[in-house]
This record gives C-alpha cells, structure tokens and sequence, in this order.
C-alpha cells in the first residue's frame, strides 16, 4: 500500500489504452457537480485501460479502467473513471481507500480463439502478457471476458477481443520510449467522500494498434433463493452503473495506444477543496 511521502508503483510487460467518443449525457452520469465536462458536439473523449500486472503494491493483478470522460482542470484536463474493475480483493481495496476510485472485484476469464502453430516473439505483444502464444496470423484471438462479482452474485460486464489489437503482434518493433503524466480526479465514492487529484507517471514503449473490439454481455438470470430489499435495491444500482459503463466500452472508438514495458508511479492523492468550475464546450 503506498503512503502519503512515497509512490505507488506499478509495472506490467504491457497495456492497452483505447479512446472513445462518448456522449456527453452518459459521461455525465458519473461526473460530480463540482466538475465541468469537456465535450465539444454532444461528446467527450472517454474509453477504457486494459492492463495485466506483474508487480504492484496489491500484487499481479488483471484490471480493466472504463473512463467516461474528461472533465477540465485549468489549464489542462483530467480524466475521470466510470468503473474500475480489478480481480483482486487487495487491489480492490486499494482502489477503493488509497486512491478513491470506484473499484470492484471482477472476474477475468480468458479465452484463446483459433490459435495456429505459434512461435514465441523476443519480444512482449500484449497477447503474450495475458498467458497466450504470439499467433503467426492476425485471425487468431484472445477474448477477455469481464464479470462483476458482489458477493454470491455476478454480472457480466463485457467481452473485449483482442484479435484487431494484436494485428501486427509478431512485429519486433514496440514504439518510441516516451515519459508522461496522466493526470486523473477521483472520490465521491461511499469509501471515500473527499474530491481527489492523482498523478500517473508512465515511462514505457507506445505504438498506435488497431482498437479491440468491445462486445456486451446477456443479463445473467437472477440468483436463486430469498433476497431482501436491501441488497435488492443494491443490486439494481450495480446493475444500473454497470449498464452505464457498458455504454462507455460500446462508444465508438477512435484509436487504441498499446504500451509495452510499462512502469507506473501513481502519486498520492491530493484532497481539492476548491474544484474548478470553468466550463469548455462548443
């Protein structure tokens, strides 16, 4: 767990970061008041973060970032994440009480499609960081399904196929080395109620990639015995956010960045007292 004098830091062989035109009225729905939405024509720029960690201060971990959208922080911009679902109850809690994002447990379930005779690369694809063989043709796949677990109940999420991400997978070129911060707000969660701004300081290998493809999933049937209200109602607002961030994954996307040897330090989150109220539309 990171304290307040040091960095959280993080490191994965690689990452997949797509962006989304998502209008603007869904991005709203997560959005606090205090913040304006940066949209230009009815949309903001949204997406998600897909990453699978080797080494972090909750351990390896898979973990998938649905991101609404971006909201304004003169003189830039930050983004603000819809859901952030992770398949460890350690970094679930981290999320949660360290860096006051909207973290829930989930399931990663992976699935490898139509996999010709395969060589392993000298190099990482993102494939191969999700356990698979780097396919010598570009139809073979991985689907990742994601399922939000709380408590006996499940929901699916999503199924994210990687199969147009990883066109060029076998390419031994990875990108340019690049350094940069991705600023990010969070908070205004049940588990912390406080307006928070963090860092993410990446250092890693970047490439433009074709964007994956997102698909929903079917309602599950509902679980079987006595339920009571509250965790009725409960589930219902689960089941309402979860289908908000689904539209957020279904959006249209615009291009996908694939990182390879990524290093992240996430700085400690700082509380704001005054949340900017400067508005950017057109």
């Amino acid at each position: 767990m990171s304290s307040p004098s040091s960095y959280s830091q993080s490191k994965t062989q690689c990452a997949l970061y797509q962006l989304h035109l998502v209008k603007a009225e869904t991005a709203k729905a997560f959005i606090p008041k205090e913040f304006r939405l940066v949209e230009a024509f009815g949309y903001t720029l949204g997406g998600f973060f897909l990453a699978s960690y080797d080494d972090s201060p909750a351990g390896t971990f898979d973990e998938l970032v649905v991101i609404a959208g971006i909201v304004w922080n003169p003189p830039t911009s930050c983004a603000w994440a819809a859901r952030v679902l992770v398949n460890s109850d350690e970094a679930c809690i981290h999320g949660r009480k360290d860096i006051g994002l909207p973290s829930q447990v989930a399931k990663f379930s992976k699935t490898i499609k139509a996999v010709p005779k395969a060589t392993k690369s000298t190099s990482r694809s993102f494939l191969d960081t999700f356990g698979a063989f780097v396919p010598s043709s570009p139809k073979s796949s991985m689907d990742i399904q994601v399922t939000e677990i709380k408590g006996l109940s499940a929901m699916n999420l999503c199924n994210i196929n990687l199969s147009m991400a990883g066109v060029e997978l076998s390419s031994k070129w990875m990108g340019p080395h690049i350094k940069m911060s991705l600023p990010s707000f969070s908070g205004r969660t049940k588990y912390n109620s406080d307006l928070l701004k963090y860092s993410c300081e990446i250092e890693c290998r970047v490439r433009a990639v074709a964007p994956a493809k997102v698909l929903a999933l079917s309602p599950p049937l509902p679980a079987s015995g006595a339920v009571d209200m509250d965790e009725e109602e409960s589930t219902k607002g689960l089941r309402k956010k979860r289908n908000l961030s689904i539209s957020v994954l279904l959006s249209k996307p615009i291009f996908a960045l694939e990182f390879n040897c990524l290093k992240m330090k996430v700085e400690p989150p700082k509380v704001i007292s005054t949340p900017p109220k400067n508005s950017l539309r057109h």
